[in-house]
């Protein structure tokens, strides 16, 4: 029975190879993260429109997107169009409207928990809805919206490898390259495995300090006495 054993020295002498393909993880996930929250910030305002088209719209867009996989979207993308697409600009589109539709979700329900009394006292000091949004009630739905962003955040940066599946040279594919040609994908796979854990692991380092930073901020980071 063949029991496959790791190369330690293989995933040492492939790390330089396997990195040059971090710029297109870091740049794909940061991008669409950016991107996907901007759309996704845009359809929770919408959402709060007295308008049922709209509303219908957007129930049917976070549906859609948050039900098809991200591989079947991008497939869609790339081969499926009548108008041929490049691999990143297929990339772009397929994790900057998948992540909005969660990320517009998360935002919704963060908006949700914010008191209503805020909405009152922003119309009282006479705010329109506009500002009352930007100025009041999204820096507060930001907030509580963190930890789930954070989520988010990780998601895109592992679901980055499926664009290895239309030859974008990310850390997943530069693995793909070095395990065929040494048919040793198991030690390859672990190598990547652990790159993409420890980006994880800033991503939550990076959370956190932007949870700390809001509770203090916001004066919840005091001594938990003083807020009894």
């Amino acid at each position: 029975m063949y029991i496959p054993r790791l190369n330690v020295r293989l995933m040492v002498e492939s790390l330089p190879f396997v990195l040059q393909g971090l710029k297109y993880t870091l740049g794909i996930s940061m991008a669409t993260f950016i991107l996907g929250n901007l759309v996704g910030v845009f359809l929770t305002v919408l959402g709060l429109l007295p308008s049922r088209l709209l509303r219908g719209f957007i129930r049917f867009y976070l549906s859609f997107l948050r039900g098809v996989p991200a591989l079947v979207l991008l497939f869609l993308l790339y081969f499926g169009l009548p108008v041929r697409l490049s691999a990143m600009t297929a990339t772009l589109i397929c994790f900057t409207l998948t992540s909005s539709a969660f990320i517009g979700e998360i935002y919704r329900g963060a908006i949700n928990g914010v008191d209503r009394g805020q909405w009152d006292a922003a119309y009282a000091l006479g705010l329109n809805f506009p500002k009352t949004i930007r100025l009041v009630i999204l820096p507060q739905a930001l907030r509580l919206s963190v930890p789930a962003l954070g989520n988010v955040a990780m998601d895109l940066v592992k679901g980055t490898s499926l664009a290895a599946m239309i030859t974008i040279p990310d850390i997943f594919q530069k693995a793909k390259i070095i395990g065929g040609r040494t048919f040793d994908y198991m030690s390859m796979y672990v190598l990547v495995a652990l790159i993409y854990w420890g980006l994880c692991i800033l991503i939550g380092q990076l959370q956190k300090r932007l949870e700390s930073y809001f509770e203090e901020k916001s004066g919840l980071g005091s001594n938990p006495r003083q807020q009894r």
